[in-house]
């Protein structure tokens, strides 16, 4: 079972995550995972006794008292539509301003390619020593989405137009021109959001098969397959993993403790509509209660 954990008092992460990499090392069934981009460390444990087993050792042997939660969702952003937008950015304060327009295109790409970024510039319109902060620029705007703040992928983003200024261009001012562009372009390509799917294999006896195909479907899961092994049933899915916390917990009590399972990661693909307007309404909320 996974569950994201921090450190009670402030400032004691770099104690936690210390006193984590050592517990790991002494028990290689113990897993550490930390996500920068969601800012969490997340354990993965044989079960709820190991989980308590471990926060023991935390509070006895290192001194750090930690808290457990639902571990969030790598949820990720792209793009449905294609869109062309030109973004001009000027400041004018006295002495040297700042002066940089750029024109994009940007369209879907290739599900799990990433990030394709196209100089298409002829003429010199823009300089060729301005196009790395363009890029720059868009690539920082990708890092926080502008639906529910989840990195943006899977885009190609073709700079083909823009203006310059002899004396008040820079690096700075095309980066903000970039990043703009993609802001305001990114809400008109008919943003969607996804989620990341597991391929997950279940083994369970045969008298509890029922009960795992329905809890399965409960859970989003498309089945991909049911194999018979003697007088167990092996059952292979693919199911978001928004919908996995605590399946092994759900699995015992489901089959007695005879069922075993086993996931993967598999790919991301896009949230139901319903499902999404809720994610993006939570993700606004803890937005404005941080701020």
């Amino acid at each position: 079972m996974d569950m994201a954990i921090k450190p009670k008092a402030k400032g004691d992460e770099d104690k936690l995550a210390a006193a984590l990499q050592k517990l790991h090392e002494e028990d290689p069934t113990f897993r550490l995972e930390s996500d920068p981009a969601l800012r969490q460390q997340v354990i993965w444990a044989q079960g709820s006794t190991h989980i308590e087993v471990i926060m023991d050792k935390l509070k006895d042997r290192f001194g750090v008292e930690a808290e457990l939660g639902r571990p969030k969702i790598p949820y990720r952003e792209t793009v449905r539509g294609k869109t062309e937008k030109q973004y001009r950015h000027k400041k004018q304060s006295g002495g040297r301003g700042q002066f940089g327009e750029v024109h994009i295109r940007i369209e879907p790409a290739e599900r799990g390619s990433g990030f394709e970024f196209v100089d298409a510039i002829t003429g010199g319109v823009i300089p060729s020593k301005y196009i790395p902060a363009v890029e720059k620029g868009i690539r920082e705007a990708m890092e926080h989405g502008g639906l529910a703040g989840a990195p943006v992928v899977d885009v190609k983003v073709t700079l083909y137009y823009g203006q310059q200024h002899e004396v008040d261009s820079s690096d700075m001012a095309f980066k903000i021109a970039g990043s703009m562009a993609f802001k305001e372009g990114f809400m008109e390509c008919k943003p969607v959001l996804l989620e990341p799917v597991y391929n997950v294999e279940v083994i369970v006896p045969n008298d509890f098969t029922g009960d795992v195909m329905g809890d399965l479907s409960a859970r989003r899961a498309k089945i991909a397959g049911m194999e018979p092994e003697g007088s167990s049933t092996r059952i292979k899915a693919a199911v978001p993993q928004a919908e996995l916390y605590q399946y092994s917990v759900d699995l015992r009590s489901m089959t007695q403790g005879q069922g075993v399972y086993s996931m993967e990661f598999s790919h991301y693909e896009e949230v139901p509509h319903d499902q999404a307007q809720k994610i993006i309404a939570e993700a606004k909320q803890e937005a404005e209660a941080a701020a």
